[in-house]
């Protein structure tokens, strides 16, 4: 074979530096891409979880009014999960803008502090949830007990009477479980309603003397319809609780492949 040359060898030298050169750059670029791609996928996320924050709020508020306007009778656990929805629902809208800051000015610490927001937010529901779950079972019996107390001062509590008066005129209900609930002539008023529309109601001695089959009284017990109330809400929640959990979820999984791409282009 001929012998290589210093001047042949150079070129081969310089060919390979060329090369590996060539492939950093490609590299590099790829990495940059990637890199920007995730970045505007995230900022776009957080657009969507700042609607999704306002989404919370917004359902957290119309549970808690509906079930709100029967809170005589709801204990404070009751109302606490929409309560917890509302705070997590601002603070998901509040933390989406840090996202956002932290995606666009490609900051490492602000992405993992983000991240770290979502996942106390998303622990704070997931207890939220457990809690609630752990509750429903005592939930009837708590209710039935304090309807039960509501009623033995219904005619020496004010407040007592016009809870039971609006409780059953709104849900259509009479008594804890059916009209007969009521002791011998004390039956509200409240319980009757008229057979039609331009009907002359009845009197209070014929609304005492009614029994459950009779049409111009409520049949249906308003522990029942408090708990179909309250368990209609409850299943919004839920849906919406997921949902969120959902996003939540992804949003920890993006802000911390971006902080880990910023994290390798710092050091190379």
């Amino acid at each position: 074979k001929r012998p290589t040359t210093d001047g042949e060898g150079g070129m081969v030298r310089s060919t390979l530096s060329v090369t590996r050169l060539n492939k950093d750059e490609n590299g590099s670029i790829m990495e940059s891409c990637s890199m920007n791609f995730i970045k505007y996928v995230l900022f776009l996320f957080n657009l969507v979880f700042a609607i999704s924050g306002i989404a919370l709020i917004v359902a957290g508020a119309f549970v808690y009014s509906d079930v709100g306007e029967f809170k005589y009778f709801m204990e404070g656990r009751i109302l606490a999960p929409p309560i917890v929805l509302i705070i997590a629902g601002i603070i998901i809208f509040l933390v989406a803008f840090l996202g956002c800051y932290g995606a666009i000015k490609e900051s490492y610490y602000m992405l993992i502090a983000f991240a770290v927001c979502l996942l106390i937010i998303f622990i704070v529901e997931l207890a939220v949830g457990i809690a609630a779950a752990v509750f429903k079972g005592d939930f009837e019996m708590v209710m039935r007990d304090t309807l039960k107390t509501s009623m033995d001062k219904y005619h020496s509590d004010k407040s007592d009477k016009l809870a039971w008066d609006h409780v059953q005129t709104k849900l259509e209900c009479c008594g804890i479980d059916k009209p007969e609930d009521w002791p011998n002539n004390q039956r509200p008023y409240s319980c009757c309603h008229s057979i039609r529309d331009g009907a002359i109601p009845r009197d209070m001695k014929q609304c005492q003397a009614a029994i459950s089959n009779d049409e111009y009284i409520y049949s249906t017990g308003c522990l029942d319809r408090l708990k179909m109330k309250a368990s209609d809400n409850a299943k919004i929640l839920i849906g919406v609780g997921i949902g969120i959990a959902f996003i939540e979820i992804i949003g920890i999984a993006l802000a911390c492949w971006l902080a880990a791409a910023i994290k390798r282009k710092e050091q190379s």
